[in-house]
């Protein structure tokens, strides 16, 4: 089975062929935004558009930190594709090798407020996105066996069954060629059950130099763990190697086989919206990992990225520069790593 012919390139990149220091394998979403509660949104209630999905998220986010980045994906081939591209490609990502399908692409709408509180409602169910299979991983094969890093999610796994054995065939791709793999279980009930959850994990974990998630939400879920540092010592149990457990807004645990510590994450004293925040920490981790950067140096970057992206609304309204990140990174360092 063939895959379909991948989208005109709409943006600049390294090129088919070329090395890439990250990759981000999952789904774009169209995002659609207002300030009004959901269950109180009447005819008129305002709102705007603009593109989001966690794949999205964290490749706007490597981009930003440095790292060469392509985004794979299938788009649909409605009108929205066209500023959709546009705008990843406006972020620094390659949209060289995304395929379309005749599908609509999913979409979502999301109301949230500056106490940190968000509403979803997702459309979907036999998206463009959802199409991903094994065989769009086979045309991409050069570039994952020559890519220094992968980041892709539970999300996408979730999507149909196609799209979860893509996302291991790509992870194992990347693996086997010696490259670095970022994996975010992201656990979504309303997209998948808690035992195809869990058996995801199992799969990807012993891939994942990098395992991201968050405590109690997935770590409860997905490794029956309320306690962030239990959670840790579990994922690794399955495999991988460096776990980073989200405990709220303001810690995040680091867990390298060697230790696990707490760290402060910096504040931000203006929030908007942390949608897209996870995100722009497992993309923005990834890169500065893929360019060479110790472990420590590159989660307290991560830590940082994520901090000043809740200023903006979506997720992308906020993709800070490096040259931000790195000034807030230094002044957060994160001792004890390498």
């Amino acid at each position: 089975m063939a895959p379909p012919e991948p989208a005109a390139h709409t943006g600049q990149g390294t090129g088919r062929g070329s090395g890439y220091d990250v990759l981000v394998l999952g789904e774009v979403l169209v995002e659609i935004h207002t300030d009004t509660p959901l269950r109180e949104a009447a005819d008129g209630a305002p709102a705007r558009i603009s593109y989001s999905g966690d794949a999205l998220n964290a490749a706007a986010a490597a981009a930003a930190a440095g790292a060469r980045t392509a985004l794979l994906t299938v788009v649909g081939d409605d009108e929205l594709s066209v500023p959709l591209l546009r705008r990843a490609a406006a972020l620094g990502v390659d949209v060289a090798h995304v395929h379309r399908a005749p599908r609509p692409n999913g979409a979502y709408l999301l109301a949230s407020d500056t106490e940190g509180d968000r509403e979803f409602v997702y459309w979907r169910a036999h998206s463009a996105g959802s199409t991903l299979s094994t065989p769009h991983i086979d045309s991409w094969r050069e570039l994952l066996t020559g890519a220094r890093a992968l980041v892709t999610s539970g999300i996408t796994g979730a999507l149909s069954a196609s799209s979860r054995e893509a996302v291991v065939a790509a992870a194992e791709t990347v693996h086997g060629a010696g490259g670095h793999v970022s994996y975010d279980p992201n656990f979504r009930p309303r997209l998948t059950g808690r035992a195809a959850a869990r058996e995801l994990l199992a799969r990807m974990a012993p891939l994942a130099g990098l395992l991201k998630t968050s405590c109690p939400a997935d770590a409860e879920a997905l490794v029956g763990a309320a306690d962030p540092r239990e959670a840790a010592a579990r994922y690794r149990a399955l495999g991988a190697r460096t776990v980073v457990v989200t405990a709220g807004a303001g810690r995040l645990l680091l867990d390298d086989g060697t230790r696990a510590e707490y760290h402060p994450v910096p504040v931000n004293p203006a929030p908007v919206d942390a949608t897209g925040a996870g995100d722009c920490f497992t993309g923005t981790a990834t890169a500065r990992l893929a360019l060479g950067d110790p472990l420590a140096e590159a989660v307290a970057y991560g830590m940082a990225a994520a901090s000043l992206s809740v200023s903006g609304r979506g997720g992308t309204g906020r993709v800070p520069a490096f040259a931000e990140t790195a000034a807030l990174a230094a002044a957060h360092p994160l001792g004890g790593f390498r």
